[in-house]
């Protein structure tokens, strides 16, 4: 088992608030394992052939970082994920897309949107559903890139989101939607071999559709100054550990598509 879905899989367990159906299965496959590692290593770890690289050492081209709203404009828009990308058979959410505006969360752990503060160049939004099928609910997913204008700006943005649900485990997303018993941990840069920095964040998402309290995980990571973060609401007929992989395999995908916009 990869360290960043064992870790997954033991944050999900610790929110899982003694729902059985949210216990992971033991021996993941070996696909599943792939999808969080990520694609093949990066042109710029070295390592043998057939063995797997032991950290990530990718470094951005200086001449691809964006450095103005407009590249990084054209950096979120070529690096998102469509249906297509993330997973067959996942299909576009109405609406589909955002842009141009922050999540804040306000004291009283309700969010609001808001516009972009300083520092921030893009953050695009797309969101990408498994649809209702087979007698499950409707999964809904959301893939979100954010380019800051330094990898110290991307930085804080990360270290603060932990804080987040320390200061606030349940939060009001609106619309009658609530998120609750959240539980947050940074990734141990020695197990993150797709990106310079990631965390991990699970607990219960509840809407007026839901059908009662369901799975949800989210996770967040940086490359540079860009910041992906991807999150996964589940639906009737899901265990947490299939939100997981649908998670893991969204995520790893999204940072190679990052990374290959930053390479030379």
């Amino acid at each position: 088992m990869s360290g960043t879905l064992a870790a997954m899989l033991a944050l999900a367990g610790c929110g899982s608030g003694g729902d059985t159906t949210a216990k992971p299965k033991p021996g993941p496959t070996a696909s599943a394992s792939a999808a969080v590692t990520g694609p093949a290593p990066s042109p710029s770890v070295s390592t043998a052939p057939g063995t797997l690289p032991t950290a990530y050492t990718f470094t951005p081209d200086p001449a691809r970082v964006p450095h103005t709203p407009e590249q990084a404009r054209r950096l979120t828009r070529a690096a998102a994920l469509d249906p297509d990308s993330w997973s067959a058979g996942m299909v576009a959410h109405d609406p589909y897309e955002s842009a141009g505006d922050w999540p804040v969360l306000a004291a009283d752990c309700s969010w609001s949107r808001a516009g972009l503060p300083d520092g921030v160049l893009d953050s695009y939004t797309r969101k990408i559903d498994v649809p209702a099928k087979d007698g499950k609910g409707r999964v809904f997913g959301s893939v979100t890139l954010t380019v800051h204008r330094d990898a110290a700006a991307a930085d804080r943005d990360m270290q603060e989101t932990v804080q987040q649900s320390f200061r606030c485990p349940d939060q009001d997303l609106g619309d009658g939607q609530s998120l609750q018993g959240l539980l947050s941990m940074h990734q141990p840069k020695e197990s993150v071999l797709n990106a310079d920095a990631s965390l991990f964040e699970a607990g219960k998402f509840t809407s007026p559709e839901s059908g009662g309290p369901q799975g949800y995980v989210w996770t967040k990571s940086r490359i540079g100054s860009v910041v992906m973060a991807l999150s996964v609401k589940g639906a009737q007929g899901y265990e947490t550990r299939d939100l997981l992989m649908v998670a893991a395999e969204g995520a790893a995908k999204a940072l190679y598509r990052v990374e290959l916009e930053l390479k030379s």
